[in-house]
């Protein structure tokens, strides 16, 4: 389950009692203990999470057997339909959790934070300046399970009122829904009837008056006719009062009279107030659940408990969330279906990489602490390595992440201006992401946080909206570093999201000069007055000789084109700043964005450097994607549902200035993991005009050892596969391609006229894909590399198919590909069915004299075939001699390159046998090498000794040098 999930709004809405009706199944409904001993229960079979930590059933119900107070079928037929429309509007899955797969459930992954029992003494105490530290649970005062809510407190008084308090992302929404659920499905037996209010819902009916009872039937309409029942029902009946930050509640007798009947027209603050102090229905029990700034507004007396959530303030409970949710069977699959499902093994291997580093580093866990930032790795970790939902991207991950954290959330409630929580924390914490970024620094002094918490800061109601936001979410946003060497700093809860934050600051236009703060002002007052100023004098001055005067006034019309060619000044500056950040030097020999992501979740980040050495540049590559993430239309539209409005005209005057500047450095040739990292940007982007405009000059993608997971493919696919120029060259050489990637790579494939596949272990199951693209009708490929690829000669089959319909291409490579003699064999019977072949390489692939030369003859017989590569195969010096016979006999047929020599000359093609040995010397069987070069060796100094030119000679003697160059990194004998 997602605990940093808030409830959608539309869970609490009025048409709850309307929800999909299951079939009556006419189960009585005051028979709790009976289920547990039949194991049966009212909704059908328990759920998983029933045997996960801190399921509220508790250690059974209570012994004895009740009164039942509903004893009539038709109120009994009301209670079972209230409790299949909760489970049903309570089960509802938000687009969010839809990624994990199509039969993901929350239910399956529940686990229950840490409540830690506190005393008014403590919520007494002045919290610390900055609310940032997270307290372990104290041993004086037990943790309490969502069962023991309600038990007698330690001097056995009965517990009627439970207050809840947490900061933003610790999980209270999730326990509500928990509650809820429990209660459906029969696993709550203390309460018989429970009714939930979201708060935010009552405060949105304003001062009209309404009844308890008409609120609960207006959202629950299977209880109307149960309704006068409700008073009968004393502490087995539940209110569960979910986000109480949202009403602004009034105790004082001046303010809210008493009133005890559950019928009469009151405000809905009134009656929350009444319920709490207990004169209305004084027997029901009621938990509620708020922020720290809100809990004052209920005096102290009138709760029996209060709990503070702390989250996943132990690793275990950290490890269990992630195994329970990483593990679910279909998490491999993406929203649509489709893609290849994850292994057991690869999951398997996922979760113990995440728990070594959550042992290991210690900020991650610190992170983890809140449970809305496991439910950001678990979302990140899937973006990364499972097939992603069309339109997904990394930006949007993190936005929504905030939305279902922040959406509707207002900063203060008693506050006139209504200010949204996430647009306080855009203008105070992305001030501080983003100086951090400028001075490339990620550990923040206390003195630099008050620095940009209290910027501007005048008002008394100024200073009341920074006191909620430190005691309601600074902790969400930052975390105390545990880190040796900087204790005593902040770091952001993860380093995304400082660079999310400052992409924010800048896209929202919150970072001003002091000259465009004052020109805005000054701007936007000459032009209101100026046009009437002119008027004005233009009719004074025809009746008296003041012509100037016009003129000088008209020149107050220029003032706002001024400040405008300002704010654009300051559009292209930070673009300017983006596109450098993007295409920094430094930053060449660093993994792509992607792997770097992987890398600080999994903790897989190589060698250690050396405590001597000086501390590396802070890289912040993440923050231009995050810029163009944010600029997209989807990102636009939440953000402004979180209260962060972005303008269409500030997005279009952002995205010309930002293609202006890349089109002037986006020329530049990239190394392949920064040419990655720009088509990242673009991905995020989610503009396929923008993107064709300034990706029209690339015509090389150069993508050589960078490890091509399936976001990678998916990323490379959506942003070049859509465009229309050609492609010169599409290199993806020991990319760890697979046959699903190639598949999803197919578009870009159909624009290259050179494709470099090798070093990837694709098989003859890639093959099937391959064919599949030399027979498209728009294939235009003319050069294709397959060399060390384990095809054999079962992919041969499928190739040789795809040649016979290919009319593009004109080299194949096949070196080191394992086709034996099988191969060959066929590549001979099936090559006059392909006509425009020029260039054929088959070295390197264990073949024998016969199958060889009866693939020289089919070369020699083919009208456009020109080479042929058979060296390094399994010949024989007779062999070879033959097949340098076929090859040079009959003018213009197919040459055939089997060794470094041609007679007693050196062959012109020994540079290429030379560099294709040196280039694949790691990867190849070094002792079968070993062998072929001293073969070849052997042959050169035979030549040298039987011819009598001395040009000869030198060139022999050269190139054996390079063979005795290669054979000593061999190890062999170089002399």
């Amino acid at each position: 389950m997602r605990w940093n999930r808030p409830l959608p709004r539309a869970f609490w809405g009025p048409g709850l009692g309307r929800a999909f009706q299951l079939s009556d199944e006419r189960i009585p409904f005051l028979i709790h203990w009976n289920w547990a001993l039949k194991g049966e229960c009212p909704l059908g079979p328990p759920r998983a999470f029933l045997r996960h930590h801190g399921s509220s059933v508790g250690s059974g119900p209570p012994s004895g057997r009740h009164k039942q107070l509903f004893w009539s079928t038709s109120a009994t037929e009301a209670i079972q339909r209230h409790r299949r429309n909760l489970a049903e509007w309570f089960s509802r899955l938000p687009r969010e959790e839809r990624q994990f797969g199509p039969t993901f459930a929350l239910d399956t992954v529940h686990v229950d934070p840490v409540i830690r029992e506190c005393t008014p003494d403590e919520l007494l105490r002045p919290p610390s300046v900055l609310a940032l530290e997270h307290q372990l649970p104290s041993a004086r005062l037990p943790t309490l399970a969502l069962s023991q809510l309600f038990d007698p407190d330690a001097c056995g008084r009965r517990v009627q009122t439970v207050v809840l308090y947490g900061t933003v992302g610790t999980g209270k929404s999730t326990l509500v829904r928990k509650m809820v659920l429990d209660w459906c499905y029969g696993r709550l037996p203390a309460f018989e009837l429970l009714i939930p209010f979201s708060c935010e819902d009552l405060s949105s009916l304003g001062p009209a008056p309404a009844s308890l009872c008409r609120l609960v039937a207006q959202r629950y309409t299977p209880l109307k006719e149960i309704l006068p029942l409700m008073a009968a029902t004393g502490s087995r009946l539940l209110f569960v009062l979910h986000g109480l930050e949202h009403l602004n509640l009034d105790f004082r007798l001046a303010g809210t009279g008493l009133c005890s009947d559950p019928e009469e027209p009151e405000v809905p603050a009134a009656i929350i107030v009444n319920l709490l102090r207990k004169y209305m229905l004084p027997e029901a029990s009621i938990l509620v659940t708020t922020r720290p700034s809100a809990i004052g507004r209920i005096p102290s007396k009138y709760v029996g408990r209060y709990g503070e959530i702390c989250g996943f303030s132990d690793t275990n409970l950290q490890k269990l969330y992630f195994q329970l949710r990483l593990n679910q069977s279909d998490c491999g699959h993406s929203a649509g279906g489709v893609g290849v499902s994850a292994t057991p093994a690869q999951r398997d291997n996922l979760v113990e990489m995440l728990s070594r580093n959550l042992e290991g580093h210690h900020q991650i866990a610190a992170a983890c602490f809140l449970p809305s930032y496991c439910w950001l790795v678990c979302a990140t970790l899937h973006f990364l390595h499972a097939p992603t939902p069309a339109g997904q991207t990394l930006t949007s991950i993190y936005t929504s992440f905030l939305r279902l954290n922040f959406s509707g959330e207002t900063l203060d409630s008693t506050d006139p201006s209504k200010l949204s929580l996430m647009a306080y924390a855009a203008r105070t914490m992305g001030k501080l992401a983003y100086e951090g970024v400028s001075s490339r620094k990620t550990y923040f002094s206390e003195e630099d946080v008050h620095g940009c918490l209290e910027a501007g800061i005048r008002t008394e109601e100024e200073f009341q909206l920074l006191r909620v936001f430190r005691r309601d979410a600074l902790r969400f946003f930052l975390a105390p570093c545990v880190e040796p060497g900087h204790l005593g700093t902040f770091v952001f809860t993860v380093p995304a999201m400082q660079e999310y934050l400052a992409a924010l600051y800048i896209v929202l236009g919150l970072r001003k000069t002091t000259l465009q703060q004052v020109g805005k002002e000054v701007a936007e007052f000459v032009g209101r007055v100026g046009e009437d100023v002119s008027l004005v004098l233009g009719i004074v001055a025809k009746l008296l000789p003041l012509r100037a005067l016009p003129l000088l006034f008209n020149l107050l019309k220029v003032v706002p084109r001024v400040f405008g060619r300002v704010v654009g000044k300051s559009r292209e500056a930070v673009a300017q700043a983006m596109v450098l950040e993007m295409f920094r030097e430094e930053d060449y020999n660093n993994d792509d964005v992607l792997d770097q992501m992987a890398a600080s979740i999994l903790g897989v980040e190589g060698p250690r450097r050396h405590p001597d050495e000086p501390p590396e540049d802070e890289v912040f590559e993440l923050f231009p994607m995050f810029m163009g993430g944010l600029l997209s239309a989807h990102n636009r539209a939440m953000l402004a549902q979180l209260g962060c409005p972005i303008k269409n005209l500030d997005a279009l005057e952002n995205a010309q200035a930002i293609k202006k500047k890349l089109g002037k450095l986006g020329r530049q040739v990239l190394p392949p993991s920064e040419l990655l990292d720009h088509l990242f940007f673009h991905y995020e982007f989610q503009n396929q005009r923008f993107s064709a405009e300034v990706l029209s000059s690339l015509r090389q993608l150069n993508l050589a050892g960078v490890r091509m997971t399936p976001l990678k493919c998916t990323v490379v696919a959506a942003v070049l596969g859509s465009g229309r120029h050609v492609l010169d060259e599409v290199n993806l050489a020991s990319c760890q391609l697979d046959p699903a990637g190639i598949r999803t790579l197919m578009p870009v494939f159909l624009r290259a006229r050179k494709l470099g596949l090798q070093l990837n272990s694709l098989g003859p199951e890639a093959c099937r894909d391959l064919r599949d693209l030399l027979l498209h009708d728009q294939c235009q490929i003319t050069t294709l590399r397959l060399s060390n690829n384990p095809l054999t000669a079962a992919g041969v089959a499928l190739l040789v198919e795809g040649l016979a319909g290919n009319t593009s291409l004109t080299h194949l490579s096949l070196l080191h590909t394992g086709l034996g003699d099988e191969g060959l064999v066929l590549l001979a019977a099936q090559l006059d069915r392909n006509q425009q072949l020029q260039e054929l390489n088959v070295a390197y692939n264990g073949a024998g004299d016969t199958a060889a030369l009866a693939l020289a003859k089919a070369a020699r017989e083919h009208p456009s075939l020109e080479l042929l590569h058979l060296y390094f195969n399994e010949l024989s010096s007779e062999g070879r001699q033959v097949l340098r016979d076929l090859g040079g006999n009959a003018e213009g047929s197919a040459r055939v390159v089997v060794s470094l020599t041609e007679g007693t000359a050196v062959s012109e093609y020994w540079s290429v046998i030379l560099s294709e040995v040196q280039r694949n010397l790691n990867s190849w069987d070094q002792g079968r090498v070993q062998r072929h070069l001293e073969l070849l060796l052997r042959d050169l100094e035979d030549n040298r000794g039987a011819t009598l030119n001395p040009w000869r000679k030198a060139q022999l003697l050269r190139v054996e040098g390079e063979v005795r160059a290669l054979l000593e990194q061999l190890g062999g004998p170089g002399s």
